[in-house]
């Protein structure tokens, strides 16, 4: 049961994780750029309105808004799993579409951490000694920071999406009840439901190896990212 699930959770949080990976660093990068403006100002605003609104909120929010008010337009489904049955008799075919609603809110609240760690960590790391002088060889600012700057700063970055994809795998229960998206969370709810102490004790395991490899990968990534880390080793 837990080898079924699982392949469904993963396929969401990897969804999520993306998401977040690229809007997060990407939003975290224009606002360091545009430390002080509106723009900075904006992005601070709408990062801490994604941090403060809980997960569960946000899921019926967007399904009622994508896939009921605006559904005739989205054609996004309310509810669905990564498989779906053909009603024609045709078996089980592979539904992504499924994936969208459920994979953009988890990935909010990540998206909006990330953006602030970036932003937060490029501003630090642009205000060094080093990229003063990467500035004085006539670098442009944009040079400046995909060349000397970003590289350094991605580490605390690194960190968040590592503890947040392990915290997705273990955390989408609400996300997967309402969207009846059949992962790991729906399968714990239904099981302590029912008081199936063994799927719930074997998630549990499996939920904490999760835990384990990826903190280790983390670990390696910043050996892989931070030159100085191999220097002190």
């Amino acid at each position: 049961m837990i080898l079924a699930a699982l392949p469904a959770t993963v396929v969401l949080a990897f969804f999520s994780i993306i998401l977040a990976s690229l809007l997060g660093i990407s939003l975290g990068i224009l606002a360091a750029w545009k430390h002080n403006t509106w723009i900075d100002r904006t992005m601070l605003t709408l990062s801490s309105l994604g941090i403060a609104m809980p997960s569960f909120f946000v899921a019926i929010l967007f399904a009622w808004l994508f896939a009921f008010v605006l559904g005739s337009v989205t054609h996004l489904p309310l509810t669905g799993s990564l498989y779906e049955w053909d009603d024609w008799g045709n078996g089980r075919y592979l539904a992504l579409q499924n994936v969208i609603l459920p994979a953009l809110t988890l990935g909010i609240r990540p998206l909006a951490v990330v953006m602030q760690l970036m932003r937060n960590s490029l501003i630090e790391i642009m205000s060094q000694e080093y990229i003063t002088t990467a500035r004085a060889k006539g670098l442009t600012e944009i040079q400046v920071i995909f060349r000397h700057a970003l590289q350094n700063a991605l580490n605390p970055v690194v960190t968040s999406l590592s503890s947040w994809f392990a915290s997705m795998l273990a955390g989408v229960v609400f996300i997967e009840y309402i969207f009846s998206w059949k992962g790991m969370g729906y399968l714990l709810v239904n099981a302590l439901q029912e008081f199936d102490l063994p799927v719930v004790m074997g998630g549990v395991l499996v939920i904490a190896i999760i835990f384990i490899v990826v903190n280790i990968l983390t670990d390696i990534a910043y050996v892989i990212l931070d030159p100085r880390i191999r220097l002190s080793a």
